[in-house]
C-alpha cells in the first residue's frame, strides 16, 4: 500500500458494516492474518499490524460483540454503575475520562449505567448479572455492609468499588483517605485560631461517613477544638437546602468559626448561607473543603482546599477491575489516595 493509499480515508457503501473480510480485501491479506494482527499476535510483523490497524481505524471497524461473546464467552464491556447524586457532585466526567484512558489500550469498552439512589441499588447489578452484560463492574458510594458487594461476590463477577466496605469480604477497591482529610482540615483551622468547628458530612449510610467523622473527631481531640452540631443536611442535599439550613446556624449564638466541607459544591452553599447571615469568609469564619477541581480555589481563594483527583481514581478503578478479570488476587488490587493541600491562588495585578 503506497503512502497515498495509506493516508486516504477508505469508504464503504452507505449502511455497510466494516468486517474482517473488508479489511482483508483492502489490505490484500487473509482474514486470519487480519484477525491475528488486530489481536497483536506475536507472530505477525509490526508493519503488517500497523497497516491493518490503520485501515481498521479509517473504515470505523469495531469487533462484533455478539460474535466475540459467542467465540470467547466475553463481552469486552466494563460497566460503570453511577448514581445521579454523583453527577450532581460533578465526579462523573473526570472518572469516565480516567477509566477510558486505561481501557484505550485494551479490548474493553466502557458502558455507564446510571440509577437513582432512592430506588433499588441492586437493580442495575441484577440486570448485569442476569443478562451477562459485562465482564466487570465498577460501583461506588459503598456502604459498610453493601448488598451489591455481597451479590457480586456470590455470583463471581469481577468488580471493584470506589470506596471501602466493612463486611469481611476482601475485594478490589480504590478510595480517598477521608479520615486524613478531615483530620488535617481540623489541624489547619485550629492553626488559624478557630475553635468552634462544623462539618458538612456525607450521608450516614455510606462508609466514608464514618471515615470522615472519625478524622474530624480525632482532630477535635488532638487539637482541643469543639464541634458545632450540623446534622440537618449532608453533601447529598441540594445546594438550596444546605444554604437554608446553614444560614440560621451562622446567625445563632453557637455560630462556628471554622468549617470543614466534605464536598466542593457543598462549600459554595455553605458560603452562601454564611454571607446571607452577614458574616465574612476569612474574617468571621475560615473553611477547609475537599475539592475535585480548581474551580473552588478560583472562585473563592479564601477557602483552603484539599484535592481529590477523581481522574486518577478512574484510572485506578479501571486497572483494578481488569486485574480482577485477569485473576489477580483482590488484596493486590486495593489502593488509597491521599488528600493534597492546594496552596492559595494569588491574583496578579494588571499593569
Amino acid at each position: 500500500m503506497d503512502n497515498k493509499t495509506k493516508n486516504r480515508p477508505q469508504r464503504l457503501p452507505d449502511g455497510a458494516r466494516p468486517t474482517l473480510k473488508t479489511i482483508a480485501f483492502m489490505t490484500g491479506l487473509g482474514i486470519t492474518t487480519v484477525s491475528r494482527a488486530l489481536k497483536d499476535a506475536p507472530d505477525i510483523g509490526a508493519e503488517t499490524k500497523e497497516r491493518v490497524r490503520l485501515v481498521a481505524k479509517q473504515i470505523g471497524y469495531q469487533p462484533n460483540r455478539a460474535g466475540v461473546r459467542l467465540r470467547t464467552g466475553k463481552t469486552n464491556v466494563i460497566s460503570l454503575v453511577l448514581t445521579l447524586e454523583e453527577e450532581i457532585m460533578g465526579i462523573t466526567s473526570p472518572m469516565v475520562v480516567g477509566i477510558t484512558e486505561i481501557l484505550a489500550g485494551t479490548p474493553y469498552h466502557l458502558v455507564v449505567t446510571p440509577y437513582s439512589a432512592v430506588k433499588d441499588a441492586l437493580a442495575p447489578i441484577r440486570y448485569i448479572l442476569d443478562t451477562g452484560a459485562a465482564d466487570g463492574v465498577i460501583i461506588s458510594r459503598t456502604e459498610p455492609h453493601d448488598p451489591r458487594v455481597a451479590l457480586l461476590t456470590e455470583r463471581g463477577l469481577p468488580f471493584v468499588t470506589h470506596g471501602r466496605t466493612e463486611m469481611g469480604i476482601v475485594h478490589p477497591y480504590h478510595d480517598f483517605d477521608n479520615e486524613r482529610f478531615a483530620y488535617e482540615a481540623v489541624r489547619k483551622l485550629v492553626a488559624r485560631g478557630r475553635r468552634k468547628l462544623v462539618l458538612l458530612e456525607p450521608p450516614p449510610h455510606l462508609t466514608f461517613y464514618s471515615h470522615m467523622r472519625a478524622g474530624f473527631e480525632r482532630g477535635l481531640r488532638d487539637f482541643q477544638a469543639d464541634a458545632v452540631g450540623f446534622h440537618q443536611t449532608n453533601i447529598d442535599h441540594s445546594l438550596v437546602e444546605i444554604r437554608d439550613a446553614f444560614e440560621p446556624l451562622m446567625r445563632s449564638a453557637d455560630a462556628p468559626d471554622g468549617i470543614v466541607s466534605g464536598s466542593g459544591s457543598g462549600a459554595i452553599a455553605l458560603i452562601a448561607g454564611l454571607e446571607m447571615a452577614k458574616k465574612k469568609l476569612g474574617e468571621d469564619c475560615d473553611m477547609v473543603s475537599k475539592s475535585p477541581s480548581d474551580f473552588l480555589r478560583w472562585l473563592r481563594p479564601e477557602v483552603m482546599t484539599m484535592y481529590e483527583d477523581i481522574r486518577v481514581a478512574g484510572r485506578e478503578l479501571a486497572k483494578a477491575v481488569i486485574g480482577h478479570i485477569d485473576g489477580q488476587p483482590p488484596e493486590t488490587l486495593q489502593s488509597l489516595s491521599q488528600p493534597e493541600f492546594q496552596p492559595p491562588i494569588t491574583r496578579g495585578l494588571r499593569a
